[in-house]
């Protein structure tokens, strides 16, 4: 019996199991692509709309990949961000945008997550991509209803 235990122990100690990133392919792409977007006076940003949050999405430098993006509150003193200016609230969620506008420097502070986020004053945008790859580990970041805040890849 001593030896059949140490059999079973000495498999399951040898036995591994691999895991693919079936998403390794699509993300590496992605980020080629990005490293050869033209440098500019804009950005790109990324959508995320949530039910229960108020922040914009993610806003990331041209040629720069989604890991650098940073979650933004927008001001729209000077522009109407895409969905509330077509008066209908989140329907561009995971929308892929190129914006114009800059960082204020300021933070602003966001209650269903008590988190403060980067201003960014947006003045432009057009859109990109409205079903880019995904930029997440997980697909239900994009569903609108989920609590999910994960950051890109």
């Amino acid at each position: 019996m001593p030896a059949l235990f140490a059999a079973v122990l000495l498999a399951a100690t040898f036995t591994g199991c691999e895991t693919i990133d079936v998403d390794a392919g699509p993300i590496a792409a992605m980020n080629a692509a990005i490293a050869n977007e033209p440098p500019g006076d804009y950005f790109v940003g990324r959508r995320m709309y949530k039910q229960d949050y108020k922040m914009w999405g993610w806003v990331r430098e041209p040629g720069k990949p989604w890991k650098t993006a940073r979650l933004v509150m927008l001001n729209e003193q000077t522009k109407l961000a895409p969905d509330r200016e077509a008066g209908k609230l989140g329907t561009d969620n995971n929308y892929e945008y190129r914006l114009t506008g800059s960082f204020s420097g300021g933070l602003v502070y966001e209650p269903a997550s008590d988190q403060f986020y980067p201003e960014f004053l947006l003045k432009g945008y057009e859109v990109k991509d409205p079903a880019p790859a995904r930029i997440y580990s997980t697909k239900r970041q994009e569903d609108s209803a989920v609590r999910i805040l994960a950051t890109p890849l």
